[in-house]
């Protein structure tokens, strides 16, 4: 067995809506089947017991790949991944398969895809393989990348919401929503939190300053600086003493409760190793309470208690903190429920004031607290208070974080009970931006509380999901037409857009990108941009097999046409059926109950597709006696169609009507392909909810010139002749084309044509026995590259296209597409036409205007 490709489809696919990994696996006629490889199978459960829970129901023979594709499933799930989907399937090519695994973490999944090869390596070749070692690596993998509980939270409620969310890094940094409607978080830190009040937050003595000002409970103290100060400021408060940096966090470098000048020296050693200023404040008695406030009000409340342990009269203390740390709810940092306890250099002084160490063995029932402080970051429990907390405290807590201006806010309160107001009991002492949410959300004991919830709806209003509007557009030909229409409709709509296109990413009409860019990334590139307001994608194949779609789901889809295909025989996608699958993924994934697809309902293959559609459909094609025309209006559907000379849409309640005398670029009726786009433009309008005189602006302002669609039958006048320069690539654009350019008189026809050399070799032939029919004279050329195909071995087949021409007299083999274009303006002459098949678009464009003007 070998894996000759790994992809990760990042966003709905061809196989689900899960992310997952797509492997290419290929094996011998011996090695495929389990059954050639006598015991292979007992051999894989004796390795991974596991392995076979996960059965899925096959309705073929079971294979190595099979085996692989169970194996990366189960190995994920045994480290604790929430995956469930996967697929093998055989390609035309025998031997050859296609598995598909979902995962939840990329660099999970890719591992996960290495560990099972060695697994089945290991059950073939009857080696051995160390099942407890390959889950630990995955689970730390996991522990390490996945999003820790805080930001978890949040992003759990935004998702619940229906707010779409990405990951900006590979910490805790993410985005909701998209283009203007976007909002970012890292950890428990929004883009609404200000950067002074975060300041504020971190400097301990001016948070006391101030909220002493609005009176509100705080120890008294003062800034030290050095060991001898410390203990001076001590002697000036009286009594027991807090020693903390100044700006530390996570209770590093808190010294608790000092009376002596020994306690308070070493700690204050210990807090300057944190910061560079050190505090020294009151210590206030009572337990230690954390009040989350988000959005100036209370949200949830816990009492925190150090780590402790409980004496045995057997055991040590090291080892009791050891029996502790082997409960699975401990772990290392914020991953599990609690963290494990370390005997660092604080804990161990803690001791030593009560006369302990490591090595001593506690009494029988004797408790013995670890630590001062209670924090969950060093070995703490946390118990829900949030019902007993009284309404003047929660005042206070609240007033607290109003005064410091966050509108997340982690504010530590000690007290006797938070069920009594905190004057003449108790104090805040500290006030924490981006607090940790864990305590709350997973606590010790107690009522868990929806904290990450309440975040997301101070950051979004009711209602509010932080989605534009998003319009996908696929097919085989007119789509890049299609979306510019879409995008100018939406132009005169007010809104900013972003789209992408063959010919680039655009962003209100400034192109920030260049090249192909109708794939995924493109379109995350846009969601991503703060000045947009809609959003249209075109959306090709390639980018859809490499990665899925770079959304979620869209509010509208539109499915231009199949017609015979393009790209077949590329990436295992080898007849139109298969590739009718890749383009309807948009369909699968629009809104659903809200959600709309446009398609062509004179294209059964796109009008199949309705089937598969979570919303509704809106059908247009030219002729409106089209069957599925027919019955989509009976229903009261939404359908649009031709009529006369104009076109129409309709439904149960109202009638619209488009002249074609105001769609410039269907040249007042005349280019039928053109019209199909303008339907498919006006259906997504329709969609969105625009006014049907926006749809109209929109329509009677787009021009199909270089500006507005490059290479998309644009149209120039040289000495009395007629040029048009289309990027027709495949059969049914040819057809169209030539079809579009039958109703204008020409005394004579040339076309200059090349063939990409990634099509089958039927698909290029087809595109020159179709112009042989229709023009005098054809210029073939080589193009730029060759595409994997031997020098002279597209025009051989072009040239066999056209053996059996019934109109072509004169033919031409040129190399190179600017010498194609000189030789077609050499002979061209008034009242001609000519037909550029441009391959190089801006470039061929741009030659094309200089040799126009040169006259």
């Amino acid at each position: 067995m070998k894996v000759s490709r790994i992809r990760a489809l990042r966003g709905p696919n061809l196989w689900s809506r899960h992310t997952a990994i797509e492997a290419i696996v290929s094996c011998s006629e011996t090695g495929c089947h389990p059954g050639g490889l006598p015991g292979f199978l007992d051999r894989l459960r004796e390795r991974f017991p596991e392995v076979d829970l996960l059965r899925p129901a096959y309705h073929g023979t079971l294979t190595m790949a099979h085996a692989f594709e169970r194996g990366m499933l189960g190995l994920q799930v045994q480290a604790g991944c929430p995956v469930t989907f996967s697929h093998t399937m055989e390609t035309l090519e025998t031997g050859i398969y296609q598995v598909v695994v979902e995962y939840s973490e990329e660099a999970v999944g890719r591992l996960a895809a290495e560990l099972s090869q060695i697994l089945c390596r290991a059950a073939a070749e009857d080696t051995a393989f160390d099942l407890g070692d390959a889950v630990g690596r995955l689970r730390a993998l996991n522990e390490e990348i996945r999003l820790g509980p805080s930001t978890g939270a949040i992003v759990s409620a935004a998702v619940a919401r229906g707010i779409p969310f990405r990951r900006l890094t590979d910490g805790s940094m993410v985005q909701f929503g998209w283009g203007s409607k976007q909002r970012r978080i890292q950890a428990a830190e929004t883009g609404l939190t200000g950067a002074v009040a975060e300041s504020v937050a971190q400097d301990k003595e001016l948070t006391r300053t101030l909220l002493s000002a609005a009176g509100i409970p705080v120890p008294s103290g003062r800034p030290v600086r050095n060991a001898e100060d410390a203990w001076s400021a001590a002697c000036e408060i009286g009594g027991a003493v807090v020693v903390k940096p100044q700006d530390g966090n996570q209770g590093k470098g808190v010294g608790v409760n000092l009376t002596s000048r020994e306690q308070v020296q070493a700690a204050y050693a210990i807090a300057a190793e944190i910061s560079g200023e050190v505090l020294v404040e009151r210590y206030i008695p009572g337990h230690d309470y954390r009040m989350l406030v988000v959005g100036n009000k209370l949200i949830a409340a816990a009492r925190r208690d150090p780590p402790e342990v409980m004496g045995d009269g057997t055991h040590s203390i090291g080892q009791l903190v050891e029996q502790l740390n082997s409960d699975p709810r401990r772990g290392e940092g914020h991953a599990n429920l609690l963290t494990k306890i370390h005997l660092d250099e604080i804990a161990l002084a803690h001791l030593a004031t009560k006369g302990l160490s490591a090595e001593s063995v506690p009494p029988e029932g004797t408790r013995v607290f670890l630590r001062n402080n209670a924090n969950l970051s060093t070995g703490g429990t946390a118990t829900d208070v949030t019902d007993d907390v009284h309404p003047e405290l929660a005042a206070r807590v609240e007033a607290a974080a109003q005064m410091i201006g966050l509108d997340i806010c982690g504010i530590d309160v000690v007290c006797n009970s938070v069920s009594n107001p905190l004057e003449e009991q108790g104090a805040v002492i500290e006030i924490n931006a981006a607090p940790g949410l864990r305590m709350h959300l997973q606590p010790s004991y107690g009522k868990a509380r929806a904290v990450g919830e309440a975040i997301i709806a101070n950051m979004f209003k009711d209602g509010d999901d932080a989605r534009i509007p998003v319009v996908a557009v696929s097919g085989t030909n007119g789509k890049t037409t299609t979306v510019r229409m879409i995008a100018n409709i939406l132009d005169y709509q007010g809104l900013r857009v972003g789209m992408t296109s063959t010919d680039g990413v655009y962003i209100d009409g400034q192109r920030i990108d260049t090249g192909d860019c109708s794939g995924p990334k493109s379109a995350k590139k846009v969601l991503l941009h703060p000045d947009v307001d809609a959003a249209v994608f075109e959306t090709a194949r390639g980018g859809l097999l490499r990665e899925g779609l770079g959304f979620d789901r869209c509010n509208v889809a539109v499915v231009t046409n199949i017609g015979m295909g393009d790209h077949l025989g590329l990436s295992y996608i080898n007849t139109v059926e298969d590739l009718t699958a890749v383009k309807r993924v948009i369909v699968q994934n629009v809104t659903p109950g809200t959600g709309i697809a446009v398609l062509n309902a004179a294209d059964p293959l796109v009008a199949g597709m309705a089937a598969h559609c979570p919303g509704s459909v809106t059908f247009f094609a030219r002729n409106p006696e089209n069957p599925v025309i027919i019955k989509h209006r009976a229903q009261g559907k939404r359908v649009i169609y031709l009529e006369g000379d104009s076109i129409v849409a309709s439904d149960a309640d109202a009638e619209h009507r488009i002249p074609l005398g105001g769609v410039p670029v269907t040249q007042n009726g005349t280019i039928a392909f053109q019209i199909d786009n303008a339907m498919a433009a006006a259906g997504a309008g329709w969609a969105l909810g625009l006014d049907w005189e926006v749809i109209r602006a929109g329509l009677a302002a787009f021009v199909s010139n270089m500006q507005t669609a490059p290479g998309r039958f644009n149209l120039f006048s040289h000495r009395g002749a007629t040029l048009i320069a289309d990027y027709g690539h495949n059969a049914d654009a040819i057809r169209a084309l030539v079809h579009a350019i039958d109703s204008m008189p020409a005394k004579r026809r040339s076309v200059v044509i090349s063939g990409a050399g990634d099509r089958r070799d039927e698909d290029i032939r087809q595109q020159t026995e179709i112009l042989g029919d229709a023009f005098d004279e054809v210029v073939l050329y080589q193009d730029q590259c060759q595409r994997g195909r031997a020098d002279g071995e597209v025009l051989g087949l072009l040239r066999q296209g056209l053996e059996n021409a019934k109109r072509t007299r004169d033919v031409k083999e040129i190399r190179g597409e600017f010498m194609a274009i000189d030789t077609a303006f050499a002979s061209l002459k008034a009242g001609e036409l000519c037909l550029i098949l441009v391959d190089q678009v801006e470039e061929a464009l741009g030659y094309i205007t200089k040799r126009v003007f040169a006259g």
